[in-house]
């Protein structure tokens, strides 16, 4: 379950399709270094407006936006068809990876002037400089903007083709392309009907992030305590047992491969699996037992996510994946800022122990249900033409 979630994906999708598509990433990483080394210049200043920090990250989302249709539009212009959900795999391993190491890189690099300050350092250009600083924070974020430079040297030596686009069969006008994806998306029965089985997942599981600190304080708060550990230790370790999974899931998938036939399977059956490990979840009373379930929860998410991202590939002609893919994005995540609102507020009237038995209830009955669905089954294969319908 991806976390870009902008109303501005249709325009960025259909600035994918319009453009060429590595022109808009290297411009979005370029754009990226920039408004990060802004960032950073606004966090070194004395006094620093809470507005200019605002309008930076908006403007940050949006070029994350440009940059994320343009990059997942590209898959199938550089990977061939078979494999597909190879290359996603190990997408998701990759994605899984920076949720396990960013953080601790990220403290790492807050951490170095002090490190210098404390206890010297290299002598090396810029070393007195980075020692000076009240805080690491400018300097994590001026290693950020490097990496975006990196990034944009890397991307220019290479060749992403993007798909020719057709004259005929197809909306024109910048207005009508933007509405191609809803139109492309709603005269496919089963493509919504698994897009909107992954808005239920993200209704369901979005809520995490808001129940996972109550449930370590107050259901496995009596476990952590007696063996002498701390909230901050208890949810640490649950945290980096999910990414650890998250990393293990990826690996799998990438070396698998994935389901060749009847892909759907690959990501409903883990969905049920995640479901089910959601209510474990909400049941434990130990900081063992709740580390096994999101390890679980975590393992199953690369599955799914490669297996729904190669049935969309395969159903979505090159040239539109922009367009369709920003909608797609736009559907499946809608569900997950409510989520989060929901969480605490249900949080604050019932056990979060309960609130996440039935969010795993709910998330794995409707995609037990979807298991049943014949509709579904042809997904991933070539039984559904990818040709819209007229109008």
């Amino acid at each position: 379950m991806d976390t870009r979630r902008d109303l501005t994906a249709p325009l960025a999708g259909t600035w994918t399709d319009r453009h060429d598509r590595r022109r808009i990433v290297l411009t979005c990483d370029v754009l990226g270094a920039a408004l990060t080394l802004a960032l950073m210049l606004l966090l070194l200043s004395a006094a620093t407006p809470l507005w200019t920090l605002v309008l930076l990250s908006g403007l940050m989302g949006l070029v994350s936006t440009f940059h994320g249709s343009a990059f997942d539009a590209s898959y199938t212009s550089l990977v061939p068809v078979e494999r597909l959900p190879r290359a996603n795999g190990l997408m998701q391993t990759i994605w899984s990876l920076s949720g396990l190491v960013g953080p601790a890189a990220a403290a790492l690099l807050i951490g170095v002037p002090a490190l210098l300050r404390d206890h010297g350092g290299p002598v090396w250009i810029g070393a007195g400089w980075i020692a000076s600083l009240r805080d690491g924070v400018p300097f994590a974020y001026g290693i950020d903007a490097l990496s975006f430079l990196l990034a944009a040297v890397v991307l220019s030596r290479l060749r992403v083709p993007s798909p020719a686009r057709p004259e005929v069969g197809e909306a024109r006008s910048f207005r009508q392309d933007m509405t191609f994806g809803w139109r492309f998306i709603g005269v496919r029965r089963p493509l919504l009907a698994l897009l909107l089985t992954f808005a239920v997942a993200n209704l369901c599981g979005s809520g995490l992030g808001v129940l996972e600190p109550l449930l370590v304080k107050f259901s496995l708060g009596g476990d952590w305590h007696a063996r002498g550990s701390s909230f901050q230790a208890a949810l640490a370790t649950i945290s980096v047992v999910q990414s650890v999974g998250g990393v293990l899931g990826g690996v799998i998938i990438s070396a698998w491969g994935g389901l060749k036939r009847v892909r759907v399977l690959g990501v409903l059956i883990p969905m049920v699996i995640s479901g089910l490990a959601l209510i474990a979840l909400g049941l434990s009373t130990t900081v063992l037992a709740a580390s096994a379930a999101l390890f679980i929860s975590g393992l199953t998410l690369p599955a799914m996510n490669a297996h729904s991202q190669s049935i969309w590939q395969s159903q979505v002609p090159g040239h539109m994946q922009g367009r369709v893919f920003s909608v797609r994005r736009l559907i499946a995540q809608f569900t997950s800022p409510a989520s989060a609102a929901l969480a605490g507020l249900l949080a604050a009237h019932y056990a979060p122990g309960a609130v996440m038995v039935a969010a795993g209830v709910l998330y794995a009955g409707v995609a037990a249900l979807q298991l049943l669905n014949p509709g579904l089954r042809p997904l991933g294969d070539p039984a559904i033409p990818a040709v819209p319908r007229p109008g």
